[in-house]
């Protein structure tokens, strides 16, 4: 019912806003209303991956049924309607509750489910009746007639534009989720990852046990590294991938130097970065994500680094402070401060979406 099209394209960007990436979309059919009269359908497949399970999904999918004018009755006959989801496939799982049959009992009988499912993948094998979907179709017995229409549906990753930066540093405290949230982004927007390998220095442990002793020889390590690191990866072409998104900043070496070096060492440090730095690439756009300090040690004893556990919460605030303190003297940086202190974007996708929206807005 209403804009046929436009309403499939707003249930497209609702399930990647609020289930997970949309991996494929297939072409637009229109085919002739099954099992009562009324005007043609528009029917449309997409192959979606999500962390959900099947009812958290049914209840979102109605939610969005909902949000985009459904409205359910209890008769049993059918009828017109602006949006029907349907779950065809979970996976490869068989599921029988009073709720939700999962492979969906009827696709096999419906050419408008099949013929968009080929699009997607002809040899997907249906896990009840062992067919591929080629075979399905070949074999359906609906003869209703069916019509490839010459308009597409977009992509709805379209509304976040994150490939326009180039190149986006996700940067944060310890423990903020900098190397989670450039890892999702990236899988999301086929972004060239790079990831600090804070893992490989072996002075790491040693300086939480002994600041002193070790932070001269932990920051020159870092220094050296990050600045390998981001002259191999960031000047490399990838013809691949859409853009490089990483989880630092090669000025993150400054603000924890200024923390744990002696007045002296910071001086002699700082020369030697500001000859090396100059031949970096500069990121398109800065994000710092801030967590106030309770949420930062929560997350560090979360995920249970030994080296991490004795951090204490005078030492994140001085890194807090540091951070922004750089970010208000770096006048060319386009930076995004986002507070993600109340938000959990791995178990959250709308939290996830909201920081997708604060990079890509205007200023």
């Amino acid at each position: 019912m209403g804009n046929r099209l436009e309403n499939l394209q707003n249930a497209v960007d609702l399930l990647f806003e609020n289930l997970g990436l949309v991996l494929k979309v297939s072409s637009v059919y229109e085919t002739p209303a099954m099992g009562f009269h009324g005007s043609p359908f528009l029917n449309a497949a997409v192959v979606l991956k999500t962390e959900m399970k099947p009812l958290d999904v049914l209840t979102i999918i109605m939610d969005i049924e909902k949000s985009l004018g459904r409205e359910r009755s209890n008769s049993p006959e059918y009828a017109s309607r602006p949006i029907d989801i349907d779950v065809l496939f979970f996976g490869d799982e068989i599921i029988t509750s009073e709720k939700l049959i999962v492979p969906h009992p009827r696709m096999q009988m419906r050419k408008f489910v099949l013929q968009p499912l080929m699009d997607l993948d002809p040899e997907y094998v249906h896990p009840l009746v062992r067919k591929p979907v080629s075979q399905l179709l070949a074999e359906t017995t609906d003869l209703s007639e069916i019509t490839v229409i010459k308009e597409k549906l977009e992509d709805p990753r379209r509304k976040y534009p994150i490939s326009q930066f180039g190149f986006i540093a996700i940067e944060g405290n310890i423990g903020a989720g900098k190397t989670s949230l450039a890892t999702k982004i990236a899988e999301e927007f086929n972004a060239k990852l790079i990831l600090e390998r804070f893992k490989e220095n072996p002075f790491l442990p040693k300086f939480y046990k002994n600041a002193a002793q070790y932070a001269f020889p932990l920051e020159m390590s870092f220094l050296a590294d990050r600045y390998q690191q981001m002259m191999d990866d960031s000047s490399s072409i990838d013809l691949f991938t859409d853009c490089i998104i990483s989880d630092y900043d090669i000025f993150k070496s400054l603000v924890f130097a200024r923390i744990t070096l002696a007045e002296e060492e910071f001086l002699l440090y700082k020369k030697l970065f500001d000859i090396m730095q100059r031949e970096l690439p500069k990121p398109h756009v800065y994000v710092y994500i801030y967590q106030d300090t309770d949420r930062l040690l929560k997350n560090i004893q979360k995920r249970g680094r030994e080296y991490e556990q004795e951090i204490e919460a005078d030492y994140l605030d001085k890194l807090n402070s540091g951070y922004l303190e750089l970010i208000k003297s770096k006048k060319d940086l386009n930076v995004k401060i986002i507070d993600i202190s109340d938000m959990d974007f791995i178990e959250n996708r709308k939290d996830y979406i909201e920081i997708l929206q604060k990079i890509v807005a205007a200023e």
